[in-house]
């Protein structure tokens, strides 16, 4: 197809999601709802047709995920990779098996054969990282344990695109036994040498470019951001893994570098016009039409894959100790139908297991829960919040020895290195410290040092209950994230309102927020960056005066 009509398809789909995008966030809603109507209007079957390069853009708007997840990775290091723990990847393999399993059933229920029924299963079993990640990123809520969880299982899901597409081939009946064992042999040694390949090419680019490039060469690190993400998510295709996957390993093996933040900065403007993209084709495959005329099939479906999905990974995390409030609002945010349905479905189909009604009817039904999403997704903590308090759930803790007949002086609730700066005053005194903690690094540290320290989340009510925060004196809440730390402190205030209350404000601008919630001190990092900073500002300055009054020469 012609360059200059692609180009212009390309922009009038980015300004019809620009107007109709606009319009939904002005009324509080998620764009990404307009940008799903903006495709369905202009494109694919069933629309006015005025946008007709549905696969060339399609084929562009993958890179929008794929910058997004090499965003992600430019956050989460190595190191912090380990931080999420084995429970959201094992969490995520659980989720995969379980899910096909009761798909199969409901699938076999309903008529299908034993391989259509299975490739049901696998189509319906992944939730969409597009979705997901941008809703939780826009709200801030990545770092929070939900999204923490969301994280590790969508991870394990794009790693498991390629063994589904394995599957979907196999049930098509394409290919003998060994052929399959050789692909897959194959495809794990290309995956080694690739994640090989990145990490020497990484290195070797950052020692090249050097730190200095940030100052004098900043267009090198705009081409070098590019390089890397897009890069990556090539060789991740060329060599039959997704592209979104290879393009994290890229980002995650680049966080530890001095270019991290700056590289998210360069990156992030091609990767909200690549991700708006991916909205707007996906919105063009689904059929609005099909969909009217099948509505109750759909909505039957949605509905019971939404609540299926959801108790599934409820049940999954439940299962590895985390709490309810926790594991109910990771399932929300997991309960849809991900992008990789089409590229499964498109498998299937060709290899003649899918038919092409169930091929319109999973479309449908991950258009329909992308929708779905756009709002779900921001309740999930609330969600959450609501089903603990359902089902009222016990406080959750991680050690018995807690449990004293002595209440604490001090509770710190999150012990990072905020909170341990702030316990080190109080090592080796008679003062009784409880930490609250959901790490179990942070726990570990904690009573290394003599405190007592629970697992538990502090957002919910019912564990401070627990750490009989109403018999204590004073309370510090270290935790980073501002909303975190407004609904604990709101909880304090319920439980304790006697208590003195000192609380961390990562930023300026929520201290108010802190002190309007009931918060008797409140300590902002950045204003204490500043007053150390105007501190060794004032003490050389002070330092130069002298020393150009002492070699002045004396006047005759």
């Amino acid at each position: 197809m012609d360059l200059w009509i692609i180009l212009r398809d390309i922009v009038v789909l980015l300004g019809a999601s620009l107007l109709v995008g606009g319009v939904f966030s002005r009324f509080g809603q998620s764009p990404i709802v307009g940008y799903l109507l903006a495709g369905m209007a202009l494109g694919g079957p069933g629309s006015i047709h005025a946008v007709q390069s549905e696969h060339e853009i399609e084929a562009i708007a993958e890179l929008g995920v794929a910058l997004l997840l090499f965003s992600l990775g430019l956050e989460f290091s190595i190191q912090r990779l380990k931080e999420l723990g084995a429970k959201p990847l094992l969490g995520g393999t659980a989720q995969i098996a379980l899910t096909i399993f009761l798909a199969f059933i409901g699938a076999k229920l309903f008529g299908l054969q034993t391989r259509a029924a299975i490739a049901f299963g696998a189509m319906v079993a992944l939730s969409s990282t597009a979705v997901v990640l941008r809703i939780l990123g826009e709200r801030g809520e990545v770092e929070m344990p939900h999204g923490r969880n969301s994280l590790g299982v969508l991870l394990t899901q794009d790693m498991a695109v390629v063994p589904l597409a394995l599957l979907m081939t196999i049930l098509g009946g394409d290919g003998n036994p060994g052929e399959v064992a050789w692909n897959v042999a194959k495809l794990l040694l290309m995956a080694g040498g690739l994640i090989v390949g990145l990490y020497l090419i990484s290195k070797v680019a950052t020692l090249a470019l050097g730190t200095l490039t940030l100052y004098r060469n900043r267009e090198l690190t705009v081409i070098f951001a590019v390089v890397m993400g897009l890069g990556a998510a090539w060789a991740s295709h060329a060599v039959g893994i997704s592209p979104a996957l290879g393009a994290f390993v890229a980002g995650m093996l680049l966080g530890s570098s001095a270019f991290a933040t700056q590289i998210r900065a360069d990156v992030s403007p091609l990767q909200v016009v690549l991700l708006t993209l991916f909205f707007g084709a996906a919105g063009m495959v689904a059929d609005p039409i099909w969909i009217l005329k099948n509505w109750y099939i759909v909505g039957a479906v949605v509905v019971a894959l939404t609540i299926g999905k959801l108790i599934v990974i409820w049940v999954i995390f439940r299962a590895f100790g985390q709490v309810t409030r926790v594991a109910a609002a990771t399932g929300l945010c997991l309960a849809q139908v991900g992008e990789f349905a089409f590229v499964l479905g498109a498998i299937g189909r060709n290899s003649g297991v899918v038919s092409e009604d169930t091929y319109a009817l999973v479309v449908s039904v991950a258009i329909v829960s992308f929708f779905l999403s756009a709002f779900l997704v921001p309740l999930a903590p609330r969600f959450g919040d609501w089903m603990a308090r359902f089902m009222g759930s016990n406080p959750e803790s991680g050690d018995d020895a807690t449990r004293s007949s002595e209440p604490p002086d001090v509770v710190i609730i999150g012990f990072g290195p905020a909170g341990q700066i702030t316990a080190r005053a109080l090592v080796d005194k008679a003062i009784r410290v409880t930490v609250l903690e959901l790490n179990q690094e942070g726990v570990r540290k904690a009573k290394l040092l003599g405190f007592r320290a629970e697992v538990g989340d502090a957002t919910q009510g019912e564990v401070l209950a627990h750490a009989r925060l109403n018999q204590c004196k004073v309370v510090v809440i270290t935790v980073p994230h501002h909303k975190s730390g407004l609904t604990i402190l709101e909880h304090v205030r319920d439980h304790a309102p006697h208590v003195h209350v000192i609380v961390r404000s990562r930023y300026e601008r929520h201290v108010e927020s802190m002190y309007a919630a009931g918060a008797h001190v409140v300590t902002g990092d950045e204003q204490k960056v500043g007053e150390s900073l105007a501190h060794h500002l004032c003490n050389w300055l002070e330092t130069q005066s002298k020393s150009a009054t002492t070699v002045q020469p004396e006047s005759t």
